[in-house]
This record gives C-alpha cells, structure tokens and sequence, in this order.
C-alpha cells in the first residue's frame, strides 16, 4: 500500500467530514427580520399595531434546562382602545416565541 496515497485519502475524508459536519449538521439560526415578521402577523390577527422592533444580536439565554441563543424585540399596539407595548424572547434556532410581556 502506498503510504502517500493513505495519508492524502486520510486527510481528505476529515477535510470533508468537518465541512460537513459545520456546514450541514449544525443548527442555523433564523434571521431576527424573519420572526419580527412573524411576530407581528400573530399581533395583528388581534388588533392594529402601530411599531415594532428587535434587537438583530442574538443573546444567550438559560432558564431551567433551557439554554439557547434568543433575540429580544417588541411591539405596540392598540388593545382595548389604549396603546400598549409588549416585549418577547424568540428562539434564534427555531423561531418560536419563548415568552411574551406587558412592558
């Protein structure tokens, strides 16, 4: 067997097993636009809304056993006749809204 030619097709499967692996199997995150967006579509099935914004840099977030990278943002809208502001917490990775609050 010719040593050169083992070592070359050692290095090459760890070259791709590690583009792989960072490039396919990692969690990606959802851009922060993307669940702003969402987010106001949810509020505006209840009423108007009349501002928005998110923090755009993700902030690591532990409660309980949860341990995730979050994105803080908030809306205000008009309930019951009275504007209110509102704040939540969405996870980076899937999106989903972790907590919402009257601010």
């Amino acid at each position: 067997m010719n040593w050169k030619a083992f070592i070359t097709g050692v290095a090459a499967g760890a070259t791709a097993g590690h583009f792989i692996n960072h490039y396919l199997l990692e969690p990606k995150t959802i851009s922060g636009d993307v669940i702003l967006e969402n987010v106001k579509e949810a509020f505006k099935k209840e009423g108007p809304i009349e501002g928005s914004w998110i923090q755009l840099k993700k902030q690591h977030y532990k409660k309980f056993a949860m341990d995730t990278f979050v994105y803080h943002g908030g809306i205000t809208a008009i309930r019951d006749g009275e504007k209110k502001q509102f704040e939540f917490i969405a996870d980076a990775t899937t999106g989903t809204i972790i907590d919402v609050y009257l601010t």
